[in-house]
């Protein structure tokens, strides 16, 4: 080959090695959401909280600094953007716990302190700031499961007690009860998420047994009906049309719900974002989490704000705390 040939062969490589870089980076840049940082959290670095909202406030409670098992509670201004300590949790401290709230109150329960799987349960009261036990969790102790409310109805589910979970249970504030919930179809798991839109439950990811969980479901409490929606793996077999792209499974992720779209964010090894549009029972990838990727993060809306906070990785943790908006074109520039 002569050497005008060869100069023409390796112009030819570099440009198509050159723009398949640059088309990467375009497809990066074509993500569309911004995350902002926020005032960071006031209390210690941890992973493993638990949060609940009431109003314009997100509780943070418990969770776990590498150290200590903690029982402290911390309200989140999101007009202000700012912090307040407020009593501490009466439970003994943990991690991995569940909550949600019900009736202008919060309610937080279950999770590890280091030795024991936990089924004790407790309300918040943000009115006299106070804490009051409740009637114990009706299924065995566990950490790692979910918490949720909708339809004014309110539920734990799933998690690991020595074994994986699939069970739910719903929780009367009126009668101090818990009942069990029949009809889960899906695949037991720990460190799930779930979060609601229009009084609809949509839950998925996790872990069982080392495998990252791929079904994905929504739950309607009006009919305590669970139907399964699109799987959320891009290695369905009956149909590749939908999903080619999919990269949402996993486990320890956080969630939040914006005007109508379901959000998950984080988890193992991940700082993507991914929005669901229950409509379609699409997914579509936005901005990844610009701050360090992390697990055993919080996540929460208020008033159609979706934050994300705290977590670890490895043996080090973050007080950081970040807003998501997934409107906005990205920007270095805010934080």
């Amino acid at each position: 080959m002569n050497n005008l040939k060869k100069g023409i062969l390796f112009a030819t490589l570099f440009s198509s090695l050159f723009f398949i870089g640059c088309s990467n980076d375009d497809d990066d840049d074509d993500l569309i959401g911004n995350w902002i940082k926020k005032s960071a959290f006031d209390g210690p670095a941890r992973s493993s909280a638990t949060s609940f909202v009431i109003g314009d406030y997100a509780y943070v409670a418990t969770g776990y600094t590498g150290d200590v098992y903690l029982k402290d509670l911390w309200a989140y201004n999101s007009t202000g953007d700012y912090w307040e300590q407020k009593a501490d949790f009466t439970g003994i401290g943990r991690s991995s716990a569940s909550s949600f709230t019900l009736s202008d109150k919060g309610y937080v329960g279950l999770g590890y302190d280091g030795t024991n799987k936990l089924k004790d349960f407790y309300q918040y009261d943000p009115t006299s700031n106070s804490w009051t036990q409740k009637a114990d969790f009706a299924g065995t102790g566990r950490y790692a499961a979910v918490g949720f409310q909708a339809g004014e109805k309110a539920y734990f589910g799933t998690g690991y007690d020595g074994n994986y979970l699939k069970d739910f249970y719903q929780y009367n504030d009126q009668t101090n009860t818990w009942t069990l919930v029949n009809g889960f179809s899906g695949n037991k798991r720990r460190n799930a998420t779930a979060f609601v839109i229009a009084n609809k439950v949509y839950l998925g990811t996790g872990i069982n047994n080392g495998v990252y969980q791929e079904d994905f479901w929504e739950f309607d409490p009006a009919t305590d009906v669970w139907t399964r929606k699109r799987d959320i793996d891009k290695d369905t077999d009956d149909d590749y049309t939908y999903n080619d792209e999919y990269a949402i499974v996993r486990s320890n992720a956080s969630s939040f719900t914006m005007n109508g779209l379901g959000y998950i964010v984080g988890g193992e090894n991940v700082k993507t974002t991914w929005e669901y549009n229950p409509s379609t029972d699409l997914w579509v990838e936005r901005t990844p989490m610009e701050g360090a990727s992390r697990t055993d993060a919080v996540g929460f809306a208020i008033n159609n704000r979706g934050f994300y906070m705290l977590g670890r990785v490895g043996s080090t943790y973050f007080d950081d705390a970040w807003e998501f908006k997934p409107l906005d074109e990205q920007s270095d520039d805010d934080n």
